[in-house]
């Protein structure tokens, strides 16, 4: 082999590889090898492994999210495992004679005894118990942070429609599992939180009364809600998560994995690393990483420490409880809904002021989340398939509707500790209820407006870069007194990153007739979908094009009689410290700036 001292420079391509090895590896890859030759020969398996470990991912920090939420699943089932060997799922009464001298003597159900016991007793149970609690809500957050990343970047785009439903079904299943593992330890907060369910089960017109005395097997409390809990908990939803999970990440593979737009990015290949060895190196090193993040988490921070809540009764109540946050925003609605809601007709009492929060809410919300792609994909037209997601800035529209969302979200959330709010402030909760319900109106559209003009303006921003380069500070006098900056244009890299987008135009309704005065079927619909393309694309910056760019960089006799000086800016600077182009006042404003295609946009839609 060559070493890196011999000189080389002289040598041909050929010459250069003469003492390479060409001969196949001898052996059959010891014991591993062989046990891996058995499989492959009974099982096919190698062609497959070998697509696996050939599988390119890209490389982004955003990326992590959805291997937070993966990782994350992994902790909770594992620790739930092991609190499975002592939680007793059981509404049995029995006396407390352990260690905890505040509860001794005190009747209670073996579930929340277990579930001390387990605190207590259990050698490292607090520590699995809070890890398992922290690791579920981390989960949760990262679920909803990925389906954020997902939304702005249009990651749902076709191919990967069926894969947003699938998240969506994720997400909604994970706020349902949360809920029931946080009411089994059957104390009195957890307990105020199943009491409130059964409230909500009622609210259901005609078959809700049906509904709770099934679940609840009778009355409530009774004796046989916390077993079936139990049973949804451990065995159900969970066999349900992993399976979506899985299909989720089968899809992944099977369509390959989003990236960010770059220079050599297409929608026909994936820039990145192969999962192995380099991406099953890191993801191996990450999944770590969250598992010490969250053991170190529990065992600092004490979450739902139940001893000193007590066990359930059904005539006890915590003051100032509060659902679990990722359910606030349900109990937010409920809050705000007014109370002439709630009405007797035809001998019946319709309790709409809590149907609409605690039951509908969430299904509704997660359906216009689940339409979102098709509507999208509808109004624009486009059937192709995406690999290369957009930054939130080019759909302005898009990014201001998903932050639109946020707000709602953020004020319903908010709701859900009116009383806290109204209790440390000192305030009137009849006002704070009252400006939550206009804010609940107002801050969506507000926030939309916003973010879709920063999303313009940050367009704008990256088109004048492209055309006229960085500031550099440096300022240079021409012989007639004028002043002009000098300028760093973007290295092409850059630069693509900012003009590689498409700017979708809004379509015009076509002909509701046709030649021979004959409503079109389809003439509402057109209609719609020109009023909503208008809606999405009537404001817009269009992207840089080759033309744009190379006017901006030849300005005529302009650039001639500013050369000297250009260069003599160039020599003074320091090396590499910018490269190019002499701006400055009034004189560059031109039919090429960063503005003058609005003019224009009227003509074009």
């Amino acid at each position: 082999m060559t070493t890196l001292n011999e000189d080389t420079s002289g040598r041909s391509a050929d010459a250069l590889r003469a003492d390479d090895t060409t001969e196949a590896p001898t052996g059959n890859g010891g014991a591993i090898g062989g046990v891996a030759n058995w499989v492959d020969e009974r099982t096919g398996a190698a062609k497959g492994v070998r697509f696996l470990m050939k599988k390119v991912f890209p490389d982004h920090w955003s990326f992590m999210l959805g291997e937070i939420a993966m990782y994350s699943l992994i902790i909770v089932l594992i620790t739930g495992t092991f609190l499975t060997f002592w939680f007793v799922p059981s509404m049995s009464e029995s006396v407390y004679n352990g260690p905890y001298v505040p509860l001794r003597g005190i009747t209670m159900s073996d579930a929340f005894k277990s579930t001390v016991d387990i605190s207590l007793d259990v050698r490292g149970g607090l520590l699995i118990r809070q890890i398992h609690h922290w690791s579920a809500l981390i989960f949760i957050v990262a679920i909803m942070l990925h389906m954020f990343r997902v939304f702005f970047t249009g990651a749902f785009r076709k191919p990967r429609e069926i894969n947003w439903i699938i998240g969506l079904v994720l997400s909604m299943l994970v706020l349902v599992e949360g809920f029931i593992g946080y009411s089994l330890p059957d104390d009195v907060l957890s307990g105020t939180g199943v009491r409130a369910a059964q409230g909500f089960m009622l609210s259901i017109p005609i078959v809700g009364s049906y509904i709770a005395y099934f679940l609840f097997g009778g009355g409530f409390p009774g004796t046989a809600i916390i077993p079936r809990f139990f049973t949804i908990h451990v065995l159900l939803l969970p066999a349900i998560i992993v399976g979506l999970f899985t299909a989720h990440i089968i899809l992944v593979m099977v369509h390959k994995h989003t990236q960010y737009p770059g220079p050599g990015k297409t929608d026909k290949n994936v820039v990145g690393f192969p999962l192995m060895p380099v991406y099953t190196a890191k993801a191996g090193g990450f999944f770590f990483v969250v598992f010490g993040v969250t053991a170190l988490i529990a065992g600092l921070v004490t979450i739902d420490p139940i001893w000193m809540y007590g066990p359930y009764e059904p005539t006890m109540i915590t003051a100032g409880s509060q659902p679990d946050w990722f359910m606030g925003f349900a109990d937010g609605a409920l809050r705000l809904l007014p109370g002439f809601l709630e009405f007797t007709l035809l001998g019946h009492t319709w309790s709409f002021n809590v149907m609409l929060g605690a039951i509908l809410l969430i299904p509704i919300l997660w359906t216009l989340m689940g339409v979102y792609p098709f509507v999208e994909s509808w109004v624009t037209g486009d059937k192709r398939e995406h690999h290369v997601l957009d930054r939130p800035r080019n759909v302005p529209t898009r990014t201001g509707l998903g932050m639109a969302a946020i707000a709602f979200y953020a004020v319903l959330f908010g709701a859900a500790g009116n009383d806290i709010i109204a209790i440390k402030l000192h305030l009137s909760i009849d006002d704070i209820t009252n400006t939550l319900r206009i804010m609940l109106v107002a801050a969506p559209v507000i926030v939309f407006w916003v973010t879709k003009r920063v999303c313009l303006s940050l367009q704008r921003k990256d088109r004048d870069l492209v055309l006229h380069g960085k500031e550099t500070g440096r300022i240079v006098r021409t012989a007639e007194g004028r002043f002009f900056e000098a300028h760093e244009p973007l290295d092409e890299y850059e630069r693509w990153r900012l003009v590689s987008f498409e700017a979708h135009r809004p379509i015009a309704a076509p002909a509701e007739t046709d030649e021979n005065g004959v409503r079109s079927k389809t003439a509402s619909a057109d209609r719609t979908r020109a009023r909503l393309s208008q809606f999405f694309f009537n404001d817009r910056i269009e992207p840089v094009t080759p033309l744009e760019l190379a006017a901006a960089h030849h300005d005529g006799q302009a650039d001639e009689a500013l050369a000297p000086l250009e260069a003599a800016a160039l020599e003074d600077a320091h090396p590499g410290e910018f490269g190019g182009h002499l701006h400055g006042g009034a004189e560059e404003i031109e039919e090429h700036n960063a503005y003058a295609h609005q003019q224009g946009s009227d003509d074009d839609a």
